[in-house]
């Protein structure tokens, strides 16, 4: 099965997947993000404790080495600062992109970016013709990816695949990019 690089170098942030040792910086990072999150991520709903972030970082391992998923941290100098993610969820011949970035990041292009070239690295692989990002329509934030990027909006699902978070609208938008 081919898979992503384990590394992609940008401009200003390094893609890389996570490892063990990421498990203190991680749930630092994700504890202070969690009022940021909390709105949009089912996942972020309570605690963040150590052990889950040690359950994230494994899950990460046992989805790498299926194919199942392709998680990476996205670094800057070093340091974590969010999560990109290409997930098998949409069919044999598609990828779907999830992030989330820690809040004091935003606004200066990390996800638009990351997401361009994980989006390239997908489109390079056998079999994937095309990738998704699904978001909340109250998510503009997350919207504004695709949309810079070219993705056309494909559909707009109510109900959401999982129960809405506090801050959503419960209708799904879909955007989608092919090869």
């Amino acid at each position: 099965m081919n898979r992503p690089a384990e590394q992609i170098p940008l401009e200003t942030a390094v893609l890389r997947r996570w490892r063990s040792t990421d498990l203190a910086e991680l749930h630092r990072v994700v504890t202070e993000a969690l009022p940021h999150l909390r709105p949009w991520l089912p996942w972020a709903a309570g605690d963040y404790t150590l052990e889950s972030a040690a359950q994230f970082l494994q899950q990460c391992q046992d989805n790498w080495h299926t194919g199942k998923a392709f998680a990476y941290a996205i670094t800057v100098d070093g340091a974590i600062v969010g999560c990109i993610a290409l997930e098998r969820r949409i069919g044999p011949t598609g990828l779907e992109i999830g992030y989330w970035l820690h809040p004091g990041h935003t606004g200066r292009g990390l996800v638009t970016t990351s997401t361009a070239a994980l989006a390239d690295r997908a489109l390079a692989l056998p079999g994937i013709d095309h990738v998704e990002i699904w978001h909340d329509a109250a998510n503009t934030a997350s919207q504004a990816v695709p949309q810079r990027l070219g993705f056309t909006c494909v559909d707009r699902r109510s109900p959401p695949r999982e129960p809405a978070r506090p801050g959503e609208a419960g209708i799904e938008v879909v955007w989608r990019l092919t090869r």
